[in-house]
C-alpha cells in the first residue's frame, strides 16, 4: 500500500472511530444500567453524591424523598446527569473508578456490553485496554501506599499526644494527667434514642437525674463491636465525653476498634471556630494535620471523623437547621463530613437537636454518657483524696442525696473532693442542696483562683469591690442564659459591662479564646453560668419579674435555694450583692402580701420566697406539677412559716386539689428527698395529704420512709403495682383506696400481706384484678368483713358493685 493510500486509510479509520466513539460517548445512560449501578452503590449514596459534586442540600432532599438506599443512589446519579447535561457511561465509569469502585465497573461492563463497550479499531498499534482508567494499577498502588503511611503516622501521633489527658479540676485546665491507656475510669454508657428537643441547661440536668433511675449500661467493649457509620454521643457538661473520644482514638491506634477504617481524624469544635472561612474538608485537615497528610483525596479513602464539643460550635444552629443560610463556609464543611463515617459528641440538648437532620439513617447509634459508675467513683476517691479526708468524702457521698446523685459527673466529683480536701472545717451537710453544691464550687474558685490572697470567704465578701465583681459576672451569665447563648463576642460583653477591657480578672470564670480572626469568649463551665444567672435573678429581679419570665423556670429551685436563711451555709454571702435594688419595690410587695393575708408578719427574704411558692402552688394541675414546688421548698430549707401555712391551706380549700405525693420508677433520689422534706413538715402540722400514689414495687429505703410517713395521714391511696414492702401497716382511715393490678398475677399470700391492711381501713374501694387469680372468693369474704361502704371490682370482664354480686 502506498504511503498516500495508507495515510488516507488511517484518516478514514480515525474518522470512523471518532464518530463511533462520539456515538458511544454521547449515548445517554440506559435506565436499567443506572438502576443497577444504584443497587451496587447502595448505602454509599451520600459519599458518591459528594464525589459527583452534588451539594449537601441536594443530598438531604434525596435522603428525605426516597425510602430505600438503592432509590437514593439512583436519584443521586440522575441528579448528576440532570445537572451536567446528557452523560455517558464513559463519564460515569471515570467517576466510579476514582471512587474506588472498579469492581462495580467490571460488573456493569459484563452485564451491559452494548451500552458500555467501545469498538475495537486499530491504529496500527496495540491499544491499552486500561487507558480509559485514570487511576491505573501503578497509581492505585501509590495511593494505597500513601494511605498506609498516613494511617500509621496518625496512629503514632495519637499514641504520643493523647495517651494522657489533663483531668479537669474545678473550672481550671490545671494539669492532673490521667493515663487513659492504663487507667481509663469506667464510664456508664447507655442508649439515648429518646430525644429531648427542648432540653437546655438545668432541664438537661433534670433529665440526667431522671435517667439515672432507669438505664442499662452498655459495656465499652461491646459498643464498637458492630461498626456504625454514625455515632452520636451526648452527655451533660463535665460528664466525660472527651475522655471517651480520646479513648477511642487510642484504641483505633492500637488496632482494637474500627479495623476497617483507614484514617481517623479528631476535630475539636472550639478549635474549628478559628477557621470559619475554610471551604473544604481537605483544607480543614491540612490545618489540623498538616505534618501528616499530603495530597489526600478524602473521597477515595475510608475515613472516620470524631467531632468533639458540638455545642461549642459557633454556628451550631445553622449546622443543625439546613434551611438557615450561613455566610461562613465552615458550616458547609461540617455538613459535608456527615457524608462520611463520623462520631459527634456534645451536650444533650445539642445532640438531640442535631440528630433531627438524620431523617432516614438506619446505620446510626445514639448513646448518652452517664459519668462514672460505682467503681469509677470509688477509684477516683481512692486515688485523688488525702487519706485523712477520705472518711468525710465517703460519708458525704453516702449521706447527701445531692452529692450522691452528682458524684457520677466527673466535674462535680472532682470539685467536691477538692473542696473537702482543702477545707479545715467541713461537714457532710455542706452539700445538702443543689444550690449549696453550686455555691461551694463558685466561692471555692473565687477564693483560690481569682482573689488568691488566702483570705477566708467571709473576709472576701466584706469587700464591696468583690461583691461588684460577682454581680457583674452574674449579670453577664444572666443575659446570655436568657438567649441560651454559649459563645459570645467582645462586643456582646460590652453591652453588659461597658469597661470590660479594664476588668481582666473576669477571665477565670470567663475564658478568652484567641483566633486568627479575633477573640471570642465563653464561660469556663456551663454549670457555673447557670448558677450565676440564678444569683443575678435573686439579687436584681422581683419575684414578679422572675415568675413571668418563662426562661427562668429552670432556675426557680436554685433561686429559692438562695433564700436559705441558715447561718451555716455559704449562700448568705451571695444574697446581698445589689445595694441599688429598690427597697421601695420590696416594700410594695410586702404590703400587698400583708393585704392578702394580714396574719403574715415576716422579713423580706421569706416574703420573696412566699411570692414564688404561692404562684407555683396555684399553677399545679397534675401529679407531676408538685415536683417543682417540693424541689423549691427543699432548696430553700424553709419550715412551715406563716407564709407557707397560708399557701398550704389555700390549696387544701380547693376540692380534690390538695397535696399529693407520687412514687414511680422515674423518680430520682433527689426528688424523693424533696418530697420527704415537705411531707415531714406537712404531716407534723396535723394535715392530711389529699393523695398518695405508688407505681413502683421495689422501693429504696428513702422511698419506704416516704410511704410510711404518708400512710399515717392521707385521704386517697392508689396502687398500680404490688408492693414488696414488709414491716409496716397503715394506721388511719382512708376515704378511698384504688388498687389497679390487672397486669399482675399475684398469690393470695402476697395480696393478703400487701393490700389487706389497706382494705381493712378504707371506706371506698376500686379494685382491678388479673383474670387468672384463683382467690376471688377470699377477696369477697374480706370485703364482707370490712367496713367498706362502697366498692367496685373489675374481674374477668365484669364489674361488681354490691355484695350480692360477689359470687361466681
Amino acid at each position: 500500500m502506498s504511503h498516500g493510500r495508507q495515510q488516507h486509510y488511517s484518516f478514514c479509520q480515525f474518522i470512523t472511530f471518532y464518530f463511533t466513539l462520539a456515538n458511544v460517548v454521547q449515548r445517554p445512560l440506559a435506565s436499567n444500567l443506572i438502576s443497577r449501578v444504584g443497587y451496587l452503590i447502595n448505602d454509599r449514596y451520600d459519599q458518591f453524591g459528594r464525589h459527583l459534586g452534588l451539594d449537601v442540600y441536594d443530598l438531604r432532599n434525596i435522603n428525605q424523598n426516597h425510602a430505600t438506599a438503592q432509590a437514593k443512589a439512583v436519584a443521586v446519579i440522575e441528579m448528576w446527569i440532570e445537572s451536567r447535561g446528557r452523560q455517558s457511561w464513559v463519564e460515569l465509569k471515570e467517576k466510579l473508578i476514582t471512587f474506588r469502585c472498579l469492581a462495580i465497573v467490571q460488573i456493569i461492563e459484563k452485564e451491559f456490553p452494548l451500552e458500555t463497550s467501545l469498538p475495537e479499531i486499530s491504529f496500527g498499534f496495540s491499544a491499552n485496554k486500561d487507558s480509559s482508567n485514570p487511576l491505573d494499577v501503578a497509581s492505585r498502588a501509590n495511593v494505597n501506599k500513601d494511605l498506609s503511611r498516613m494511617s500509621a503516622e496518625l496512629k503514632q501521633y495519637y499514641l504520643k499526644y493523647y495517651k494522657k489527658i489533663s483531668e479537669l479540676q474545678p473550672l481550671l485546665k490545671a494539669p492532673a494527667n490521667v493515663d487513659l491507656m492504663n487507667k481509663f475510669v469506667d464510664l456508664c454508657i447507655v442508649d439515648a434514642a429518646k430525644p429531648q428537643m427542648d432540653a437546655v441547661f438545668s432541664v438537661e440536668r433534670k433529665e440526667f437525674l431522671e435517667k439515672q433511675m432507669r438505664y442499662t449500661p452498655i459495656p465499652y467493649s461491646e459498643l464498637f463491636m458492630n461498626e456504625k457509620s454514625v455515632i452520636l454521643v451526648s452527655g451533660i457538661a463535665g460528664i466525660g465525653k472527651t475522655w471517651l473520644l480520646r479513648k477511642c482514638l487510642l484504641d483505633w491506634s492500637n488496632d482494637l476498634i474500627w479495623k476497617n477504617v483507614e484514617l481517623v481524624f479528631y476535630l475539636e469544635c472550639r478549635r474549628i471556630n478559628q477557621y470559619e472561612n475554610i471551604f473544604s474538608i481537605n483544607d480543614l485537615l491540612s490545618v489540623f494535620y498538616k505534618d501528616i497528610i499530603s495530597n489526600l483525596n478524602i473521597s477515595i479513602t475510608t475515613a472516620l471523623f470524631l467531632i468533639d464539643g458540638l455545642d461549642e460550635f459557633k454556628y451550631f444552629n445553622e449546622l443543625s437547621n439546613p434551611n438557615l443560610k450561613c455566610k461562613y463556609p465552615i458550616v458547609n464543611v461540617l455538613a459535608e463530613i456527615q457524608n462520611y463515617k463520623h462520631l459527634v459528641a456534645g451536650r444533650v440538648y445539642a445532640i438531640d437537636q442535631y440528630q433531627s437532620i438524620y431523617t432516614d439513617h438506619s446505620d446510626k447509634l445514639t448513646i448518652q454518657i452517664m459519668g462514672f459508675n460505682k467503681n469509677g467513683i470509688a477509684n477516683y476517691v481512692e486515688n485523688h483524696v488525702k487519706e485523712e479526708k477520705k472518711g468525710i468524702v465517703n460519708a458525704t457521698l453516702k449521706e447527701s442525696p445531692i452529692a450522691k446523685a452528682m458524684a457520677s459527673v466527673p466535674f462535680y466529683l472532682s470539685s467536691m473532693c477538692k473542696i473537702i480536701s482543702d477545707s479545715k472545717e467541713i461537714s457532710t451537710i455542706s452539700f445538702l442542696t443543689m444550690t449549696d453544691l453550686y455555691a461551694n464550687i463558685f466561692l471555692y474558685f473565687l477564693q483560690k483562683h481569682i482573689i488568691k490572697n488566702n483570705e477566708m470567704i467571709y473576709q472576701i465578701m466584706e469587700n464591696d469591690s468583690n461583691k461588684t465583681y460577682i454581680l457583674n459576672i452574674c449579670k453577664i451569665a444572666y443575659e446570655l442564659f436568657l438567649v441560651n447563648k454559649i459563645i459570645f463576642s467582645k462586643e456582646e460583653l460590652q453591652t453588659f459591662i461597658g469597661d470590660f477591657d479594664k476588668n481582666e480578672y473576669f477571665f477565670g470564670f470567663i475564658e478568652r479564646i484567641e483566633t486568627n480572626l479575633g477573640c471570642y469568649y465563653q464561660f469556663a463551665h456551663l454549670t457555673v453560668m447557670e448558677f450565676c444567672a440564678s444569683v443575678y435573678a435573686y439579687n436584681c429581679l422581683s419575684s414578679d419579674e422572675i415568675m413571668t419570665n418563662e426562661k427562668l423556670k429552670s432556675c426557680l429551685s436554685m433561686i429559692c435555694g438562695l433564700s436559705n436563711a441558715s447561718q451555716n451555709s455559704l449562700l448568705k454571702f451571695l444574697v446581698n450583692l445589689n445595694p441599688s435594688k429598690s427597697p421601695y419595690k420590696k416594700f410594695i410587695q410586702f404590703i400587698m402580701n400583708l393585704f392578702k393575708n394580714p396574719s403574715i408578719k415576716s422579713n423580706e427574704k421569706s416574703i420573696f420566697l412566699y411570692s414564688i411558692l404561692d404562684r407555683l402552688s396555684k399553677s399545679i394541675n397534675d401529679f407531676y406539677d408538685f415536683n417543682l414546688f417540693y424541689e423549691c421548698f427543699y432548696e430553700s430549707q424553709s419550715s412551715f412559716t406563716d407564709e407557707i401555712n397560708s399557701i398550704v391551706d389555700e390549696r387544701n380549700k380547693q376540692l380534690f386539689n390538695g397535696w399529693t405525693i407520687s412514687i414511680n420508677d422515674g423518680k430520682t433520689s433527689y426528688a424523693t428527698s424533696c418530697d420527704n422534706y415537705f411531707v415531714n413538715y406537712y404531716i407534723k402540722s396535723g394535715r392530711k395529704l389529699m393523695w398518695l400514689s405508688d407505681d413502683k414495687n421495689i422501693l429504696s429505703d428513702e422511698e419506704k420512709n416516704l410511704l410510711i410517713r404518708c400512710s399515717t395521714n392521707v385521704r386517697y391511696v392508689t396502687f398500680f403495682r404490688p408492693i414488696n414492702f414488709e414491716g409496716w401497716k397503715p394506721k388511719d382511715k382512708i376515704e378511698k383506696l384504688t388498687i389497679w393490678i390487672s397486669d399482675y398475677l399475684i398469690t393470695k399470700k402476697d395480696f393478703e400481706e400487701n393490700f389487706l391492711p389497706w382494705i381493712n381501713l378504707c371506706e371506698e374501694l376500686d379494685l382491678q384484678l388479673h383474670d387468672d387469680i384463683d382467690f376471688f372468693k377470699d377477696i369477697c369474704e374480706w370485703i364482707r368483713c370490712s367496713n367498706i361502704k362502697k366498692f367496685k371490682i373489675w374481674y374477668r370482664g365484669k364489674d361488681f358493685c354490691n355484695l350480692d354480686e360477689l359470687t361466681l
